[in-house]
């Protein structure tokens, strides 16, 4: 079979591929190889027409959208983030309660993600909500910063972590230089690009592999914690020190960034929606299965730290499950820095699944590049958006830091998921008689919007810093772009020219391709 590109049309290439002798104008419609065009039903969302072969198959099934939420949410933040929360509470018990409340949030914004999800089956997320709730501009916004700014950021502070504790066990008595940490973490992110464009299957396999593997770490730090429980070293858990808490509104709202990074991922099988088999029934059971077993993992590890190590030892240490190895494991503590690689790699994946699914459903609509959208001609993967994420997440890399990464994604992201809610509550009066499977109580979207309003409100007022301003002003930015490029059609004269290179570079197709065979 030869591809030839034939014609540009809108931003996009309609190939067409000839096999001896055919008639290169005829627009008659292919099937796919195995002579299957299966259009899927209502609630499955749109699979491949007679006429569109190259598309995302479905192939995520329930044990792997269980390991895409439970392997993006388990990565750094559960053997980092306890340090950081103690210290922004000054308090075990208002620690531990925000450590289950971060998890109750996150199980209620993700169940009102699932009637969403399950309302449009598209890829996407919060962007294909938007759309539907509000139209073009919204839409767009979202893009523009989770495309810019959240995926890649969430993927380079993953990526750092990773290098950073793959990097330790080599070094002797000094922290890792920087240097070599973010050329390990340039390496990750070009491992884990190779896997995602290769093959979807090789992808979940490696999410589901190293999901399995961080729950093993999980398991080998309760059961260390509990082993001393046994013996009766109860001490630090005894005194929740409630009076002596330093919080206040605006403390307690960025502690919530603390936890809430550990629990980010929540989400993130709503990006993929049209890759789910059986969508209606998998996406809200893989929600309700793996939501409840990060919460329960999460506070059985900060019981376990806490029968080993004080709370100033725990607020004093940088990577508290490094500590905590140093402390119980004896010869075999370097399992620790193991699993914390183990973990971040696996999050990292899980991530860039996710985010080249954005690029993929934004650039469709015509509100990213064109190229965006496209699909590769043999493993139908969105590569070019896989790419471009990385790259991204490449630069923010060698000129960003963790903390200032954590802080900027976590005020901006809660600003997204509020937005979510309200268009799901929006949608409830607009679209009353819309199909959905699943139909979460109205009172949880409410909730959910309140607690967001919350958390980007409170910091701000209590400790008003240049950055807030910042995210708020680039969040706007996007509007003179999308005025002229989106609203007013308004198209770069050397645009096409590049989509042509890049296709043939790439070996990708639009999904609104024509084959024939």
């Amino acid at each position: 079979m030869n591809i030839d590109v034939r014609s540009a049309r809108e931003g996009g290439l309609v190939w067409r591929g000839c096999s001896g002798n055919c008639d290169a104008e005829d627009g008659s419609a292919g099937t796919l190889a195995d002579g299957n065009a299966n259009p899927g039903d209502k609630l499955e969302g749109s699979d491949a027409a007679p006429d569109d072969p190259v598309h995302l198959k479905r192939r995520v099934g329930l044990f792997s959208g269980v390991a895409l939420i439970v392997g993006t949410m388990i990565g750094s933040g559960i053997f980092v983030s306890p340090s950081g929360l103690l210290e922004r509470t000054g308090s075990v018990g208002i620690s531990f309660i925000i450590w289950m409340a971060c998890g109750l949030l996150s199980l209620l914004g993700a169940l009102a993600y699932a009637e969403l999800g399950t309302m449009n089956t598209s890829s996407g997320a919060e962007y294909a909500y938007f759309m539907d709730a509000f139209g073009g501009p919204p839409a767009f916004l979202f893009s523009w910063v989770s495309t810019l700014v959240l995926k890649p950021s969430q993927m380079a502070i993953i990526c750092l972590s990773f290098a950073k504790y793959a990097v330790e066990p080599f070094v002797s008595e000094c922290e890792p230089p920087d240097a070599l940490v973010k050329l390990v973490a340039l390496i990750s992110i070009v491992m884990i690009l190779a896997v995602n464009c290769y093959s979807v299957n090789l992808a979940t396999n490696v999410q589901n592999i190293f999901t399995a593997a961080k729950l093993v770490a999980i398991a080998i730090i309760v059961c260390g914690g509990a082993y001393k429980l046994i013996l009766g070293n109860t001490r630090h858990l005894q005194e929740p020190n409630f009076a002596s808490s330093t919080a206040t509104l605006g403390n307690i709202a960025t502690a919530f960034y603390t936890g809430l990074w550990a629990y980010d991922g929540w989400n993130n099988l709503n990006y993929v929606t049209e890759e789910i088999k059986n969508p209606s029934k998998n996406l809200p059971l893989s929600i309700i299965i793996g939501i409840p077993l990060v919460t329960l993992c999460y506070a059985l590890v900060n019981v376990s730290y806490l029968a080993v190590m004080s709370v100033s030892e725990m607020a004093d240490s940088e990577a508290v499950a490094v500590t905590f190895g140093n402390r119980l494991l004896g010869p075999m503590a370097w399992l620790m820095p193991l699993a914390v690689t183990i973990s971040t790699f696996g999050s990292a994946n899980g991530t860039l699944f996710v985010a080249g699914r954005l690029c993929f459903a934004a650039s469709r609509e015509g509100h990213l590049l064109d190229i965006l959208s496209y699909v590769h001609v043999r493993r139908f993967t969105p590569a070019p958006g896989l790419i471009f994420h990385s790259l991204i997440a490449v630069a923010m890399v060698l000129y960003g830091t963790i903390d200032s990464l954590i802080d900027f994604f976590s005020f901006t992201a809660w600003i997204f998921y509020g937005g979510a809610m309200l268009a799901l509550i929006v949608m409830r009066y607009t679209k009353p008689h819309a199909p959905r499977p699943y139909k979460v109580p109205i009172i949880i979207p409410y909730i959910v919007l309140i607690v967001s309003a919350y958390l980007v409100v409170a910091p701000i007022i209590d400790k008003p810093q240049w950055e807030y301003l910042y995210a708020g002003a680039f969040i706007l930015a996007g509007l003179l772009v999308y005025l002229p490029f989106v609203k007013w059609g308004y198209s770069l004269p050397f645009m096409d020219k590049i989509t042509v290179f890049l296709q043939m570079v790439l070996e990708v197709v639009p999904t609104s391709t024509t084959f024939e065979y």
